[in-house]
């Protein structure tokens, strides 16, 4: 006995497509979340890269429209943790914060990933205004303007060159004496003469303009050691210091967890084939979580409609229903 045919757990974009496309498959759809719906698409102010949102959409309302739209499809949310899954047989049991169990034939992995921040002064408080995780998504805001990037690895060379066709006074800070980057994308960025390269300095700070509900003005940078401080004016900062996958509920058979393990990658990430099946057989992965070359919120949502309707035909496989 099942609670569900198809459990979600996470409502980001990835978790919301996946409800609406299990819903109109017929399906039971649970969905688990411990926050608001939305993951970090809460946090965009005006989301302009989404084919058909034309004009731009704030990130708030862009998650609401998608939530009742796989609620009225007949998706069912509930805001609770998971804190462990097993499998029986093929059943999996889902243990929540409180205290409950669900149980469904398939799972549907969707809990995104965090950005990595500085923990500076003025990070968190402009976030949104100035401070950007995502140049695809903020960089044209910031066309013709004055842009600091942090970070040294292939991610914040990659975005540094998308940002340098945007500005010509793109400068990029490491704190190591050399990138971490593939060599070739190292070579890229410091032959970009729309890019300045400062190795061996940290920031320390971020400040803003307009009291609350200003915008990033200026930042503090420093040498690694943490002298000779200065300040300097700019437009926006956009910080590339990686992302910590959340998956750590995959962590496997410890004596902590005694869960289930998927395969991850190096770094934390679930590993799926191109139907977004795990090494888990009914477990299914989708968005910022998984393993992917490139992390938007329109190739999360096309996980998700992939990933509900492969768990849809496994589901009818598994009950032996004709397909």
């Amino acid at each position: 006995m099942t609670d569900a045919d198809l459990i979600i757990i996470g409502a980001g974009p990835a978790g919301l497509s996946a409800a609406q496309y299990g819903a109109r498959s017929m399906l039971s759809v649970l969905v688990l979340e411990q926050m608001a719906s939305g993951g970090q698409a809460l946090t965009i102010d005006m989301l302009e890269n989404y084919p058909g949102v034309f004009p731009a959409k704030n990130g708030y309302v862009f998650i609401d429209d998608m939530h009742k739209q796989a609620a009225n499809f007949g998706a069912v949310f509930l805001s609770e943790a998971a804190l462990k899954i097993t499998k029986e047989k093929d059943i999996f049991h889902v243990s929540l914060g409180n205290g409950e169990v669900k149980r469904s034939y398939a799972i549907i992995f969707a809990t995104g990933a965090k950005y990595r921040t500085l923990d500076i002064p003025g990070e968190r408080e402009y976030y949104g205004r100035g401070v950007s995780y995502c140049a695809t998504c903020d960089g044209p805001f910031f066309k013709n303007k004055k842009i600091f990037v942090v970070g040294g690895g292939d991610a914040a060379c990659d975005e540094a060159q998308f940002l340098s066709r945007l500005a010509d006074e793109v400068i990029m800070i490491h704190r190591r004496e050399k990138f971490r980057a593939q060599k070739a994308l190292a070579e890229r960025v410091l032959a970009n003469p729309n890019i300045e390269v400062r190795f061996n300095t940290v920031m320390k700070e971020i400040k803003g303009s307009g009291g609350m509900g200003g915008r990033v003005s200026s930042v503090v940078i420093a040498d690694s050691s943490g002298n000779q401080e200065r300040e300097e004016n700019t437009d926006g900062v956009f910080i590339f210091t990686g992302s910590n996958p959340q998956t750590s509920l995959l962590g496997g058979t410890s004596d902590d967890n005694n869960g289930i393990s998927a395969k991850l990658d190096e770094n934390g990430y679930i590993i799926t084939d191109e139907k977004m099946n795990t090494s888990v057989s009914g477990l299914f992965a989708a968005g910022d979580a998984r393993a992917t070359p490139f992390r938007q919120i329109v190739t999360a949502a096309a996980d998700g409609a992939i990933a509900a309707r492969y768990a849809s035909i496994y589901i009818d496989e598994l009950k032996g229903e004709a397909y």
